[in-house]
């Protein structure tokens, strides 16, 4: 047989799009780099508004610590800059407060509120501390026709322009969340958009309002050459071409049909810098988008900071003590998001780790590569997991790395269909370990 695939001397693992000390890289082909992709790109937080809003219960002491995590997840990398805070209940106005105290004592995240566009919600935020605040703007005719009463666009309009005004007027500035936008026709969003710019060149530029684009109902694509509403970068594209610099638009999408990091990923390519979510996609219905997956793939793209993605192991903690630990195989934190239990994948880990791993997960994560014991596990996966606990590698010849095989799989064949996991094998496991290095074992 012929055929022109020739050997080489070593291996070639990509290292510039797979690094092993960071996680995987953009590498572009010649020219293809957009020029839209902004130089910096960053993340705002909505635990404390959308997350609280979508079910995750927090009194003042558990929303406070969230807060803090913020703080030590971002350090000084300016990968997440925001968080913004519900101002109607006196818990949320507490949360607020001590978030304010902590930003003026250098904590690393700005706290900002979330509020209706209406005069009174905004009279309410003036005398709060913050310097800017998000205002709900509904842009589909699913809520301009039916939300308000009688209902219509210039209704709609004119009602938050009347609130931006008295944002702008307590020396604040206004971030417009305009929701529904996926939904919502261009001949409101876009001049709708003017108008507030135009209003707003009458203050400083430092009040210079901003742009929430929203997906509200997870029905963006990420995708060139779609009409309008549904193409998240083409929406992009446009209101930038009437004035909104990137570093002034967010993009906030839910997913509801899986592809929030996808649409985040094609909102900054097209020039959007900043993403809104939560850290670890809390949020209402199928929830926000995550944003440690977000900035994984900014890291990657080389317009963000590293920030610690370790420390979202104790946020983890913080929400299986509410009850609300992410799933079992949620990405990157979830339980079994680095366990394997087929055989042919643990005797690929014990041959090269990095062959069943995306990155050093251990190193950036602070997770360990785990394996659960099934009838499919094969010697492997126990060599695996004896050496992950004991740092021992036992060869497959060893008699009683053997025996202990062959009694797990009796266990499966008289009918078991749970994984067995270390905690149940260890002191047979350290025995056989012992055995073979003549060792005496003692169990405590």
């Amino acid at each position: 047989m012929n055929f022109s695939v020739a050997d080489v001397p070593e291996a070639n693992l990509f290292p510039q799009a797979f690094p092993a000390e960071s996680f995987p890289q953009f590498v572009w082909e010649e020219g293809q780099r957009p020029a839209t992709l902004p130089a910096q790109a960053w993340t705002t937080e909505t635990t404390h508004r959308d997350g609280q809003q979508g079910g995750l219960p927090l009194t003042e002491a558990d929303g406070l610590a969230i807060y803090d995590l913020m703080g030590a997840f971002t350090r000084q990398s300016g990968a997440l800059r925001q968080a913004e805070f519900f101002v109607y209940r006196p818990a949320d106005r507490a949360m607020l407060e001590g978030a304010l105290e902590r930003w003026r004592g250098g904590h690393p995240v700005e706290p900002t509120t979330w509020i209706r566009a209406t005069r009174k919600d905004a009279e309410l935020v003036a005398g709060l501390g913050v310097a800017e605040t998000g205002m709900l703007a509904s842009a589909s005719d699913y809520h301009t026709f039916y939300k308000f009463k009688p209902g219509g666009r210039v209704q709609a309009a004119r009602t938050y322009l009347d609130a931006v005004q008295a944002v702008l007027d307590a020396g604040l500035r206004p971030r417009l969340h305009l929701e529904d936008a996926t939904r919502a026709p261009r001949e409101f969003i876009l001049p709708f958009v003017v108008a507030v710019q135009e209003l707003a060149a009458r203050y400083p530029a430092e009040q210079a309002p901003k742009f929430r684009v929203c997906d509200t109902m997870g029905l963006g694509l990420p995708l060139e050459g779609v009409a309008w509403p549904r193409s998240v970068p083409g929406m992009v594209r446009e209101l930038r071409a009437v004035g909104v610099p990137g570093k002034l638009l967010e993009f906030h999408p839910h997913n509801d049909t899986h592809l929030v990091v996808a649409n985040c990923l094609a909102a900054v390519l097209a020039g959007c810098a900043a993403i809104n979510g939560t850290l670890l996609g809390k949020g209402e219905r199928t929830g926000n988008v995550p944003l440690e997956g977000v900035l994984l793939h900014l890291v990657g793209l080389g317009v963000s900071e590293m920030p610690d993605f370790i420390v979202l192991n104790r946020l983890n903690e913080l929400y299986e003590g509410l009850g609300q630990g992410v799933p079992a195989k949620y990405p990157l934190y979830g339980r079994d998001a680095h366990r394997t239990r087929a055989g042919i994948h643990a005797d690929g880990l014990n041959k090269f780790w990095p062959m069943y791993a995306p990155f050093d997960v251990p190193a950036l994560l602070g997770r360990p590569l785990e394996l659960s014991l099934t009838a499919d596990s094969g010697l492997a996966g126990l060599i695996f997991l004896i050496k992950a606990h004991t740092g021992r590698e036992l060869s497959k010849d060893d008699a009683g790395l053997r025996a202990l095989h062959a009694s797990l799989g009796a266990d499966f064949e008289a009918g078991r269909q749970t994984a067995v996991e270390w905690e149940e094998i260890a002191d047979e496991a350290r025995a056989v370990v012992a055995h073979s290095v003549g060792e005496t074992v003692s169990f405590v």
